[in-house]
């Protein structure tokens, strides 16, 4: 059984069989990941919008193995291990960005310790800074996120002491240099002023130690407190300090469609 189509050189070319005989039916493992009912799987394939390892299928028979094949509908790639789980965290203040401290701080672990998983953070935030974090057993993703090659960006609420001047978020935009190198922002915007105190909303990939909060001492506004409220797709929301969220089957798409898995 062959399934796909395929292009190449000046005339078509034999297409790679992703049929596995002993695998299982690829609507059912559809199915199975939550992307649609059997039916409606079956509706999806016959459309031509799921590919397996590359390749599109449109033939109902067709069986994979789904711990060994890459499988995507409409470009986002489906989930097929069930043991694999990807969350949001909201850290609070306070707590340290590892799962373990000798010193008995608090940490990551504490809030998360009745998760049967094995679960480890994507990247960090400083012990002073609150907000959204990643917690994930996908090592795959994981090392995705965190590789400065993928520029994931991320975005910050920054309350600083002092107003800050009009001209403040050209510079920004242009750069700072800091001790360990050129620091830019993606995006810059003053969401609120008061007297003596200022808060500003700020997008950038770089993912230096305490970058955000050096950044804005450079530039001569001390940071009082900090919140990152996005990870690429990934937003904060309403989620309440100390608490988690298992992501849904599309932000976990989304998050694979950032860094190209």
């Amino acid at each position: 059984m062959s399934a796909g189509t395929g292009r190449g050189g000046r005339g078509k070319q034999p297409v790679r069989d992703v049929h596995d005989p002993e695998g299982i039916r690829l609507q059912k493992v559809l199915a199975a990941a939550g992307v649609a009912s059997r039916r409606a799987s079956e509706e999806l394939i016959l459309a031509g919008r799921v590919t397996v390892d590359g390749i599109v299928v449109r033939e109902l028979g067709v069986r994979v193995d789904p711990e060994k094949q890459v499988i995507h509908v409409d470009g986002d790639r489906v989930q097929t291990n069930p043991d694999l789980v990807t969350m949001a965290f909201h850290k609070p203040e306070g707590v340290l960005s590892t799962m373990s401290d000798p010193d008995g701080r608090e940490t990551i672990a504490d809030y998360i310790e009745e998760r049967p998983e094995r679960l480890f953070h994507v990247g960090r935030l400083d012990v002073d800074s609150e907000g959204l974090l990643l917690l994930t057993n996908d090592g795959e993703l994981a090392q995705r996120l965190t590789h400065p090659s993928y520029e994931v960006p991320k975005t910050y609420l920054v309350d600083v002491i002092g107003q800050v001047p009009a001209k403040l978020g050209p510079q920004l935009l242009k750069g700072v240099e800091l001790e360990d190198g050129l620091v830019k922002v993606d995006a810059y915007k003053i969401v609120d002023m008061i007297p003596g105190q200022s808060l500003v909303e700020v997008v950038l990939h770089d993912g230096r130690n305490r970058v955000v909060r050096r950044l804005f001492e450079e530039v001569g506004f001390p940071v009082i407190r900090l919140v990152r409220t996005k990870v690429g797709p990934i937003r904060l929301g309403e989620l309440k300090a100390g608490r988690t969220r298992v992501l849904s089957p599309a932000e976990v798409a989304s998050l694979q469609r950032a860094v190209g898995l």
